[in-house]
């Protein structure tokens, strides 16, 4: 094997865990109470968190000002995310992720379990990865105590 092949696809590995720590990081802010000034680091400037039935926010500003939404809505939330799928191709990149985790709404104090897939476009910026563009797509949200499968009748 050249070692310009072997350099290469070394540099690919290294970009595919300097991703997962960025997800990590996310995660992280999620949980440290959707911490609005710590949000938008893990960004571009231009870049872009859309959730379905939560639209489209694009730039820092706009960002933060959604994180500060979800701090004044969610008392708790672990974040969960598993299965990521990762292609690098040079300073851009793409990634899914599936999510599963608990949350606390502050509204009567509701339980819910949500389960959604990330579908993420990453930008390497002087060296760092960050979000392009997040995509918080919902597969499904359930209360604790209910769950979300549909009882039988008996």
């Amino acid at each position: 094997m050249a070692s310009e092949d072997l350099e290469r696809r070394i540099t690919i590995l290294e970009d595919i865990e300097a991703i997962k720590k960025l997800k990590a990081r996310y995660c992280s802010v999620c949980d440290d109470d959707h911490n609005p000034d710590e949000i938008t680091k893990l960004f571009a400037g231009d870049g872009i968190w859309e959730g379905e039935g939560i639209g489209t926010h694009k730039g820092h500003a706009a960002i933060r000002a959604l994180f500060e939404r979800f701090r004044d809505r969610i008392s708790f939330s672990q974040h969960n995310v598993m299965n990521p799928n990762i292609t690098v191709s040079g300073d851009r990149a793409k990634g899914t992720w599936y999510f599963l985790g608990p949350f606390t709404f502050r509204k009567g104090n509701r339980q819910m379990w949500l389960a959604a897939r990330y579908e993420e476009d990453y930008v390497k910026i002087n060296g760092e990865w960050k979000f392009a563009h997040l995509r918080a797509i919902g597969r499904m949200s359930a209360p604790y105590q209910t769950g979300w499968a549909k009882k039988e009748s008996a």
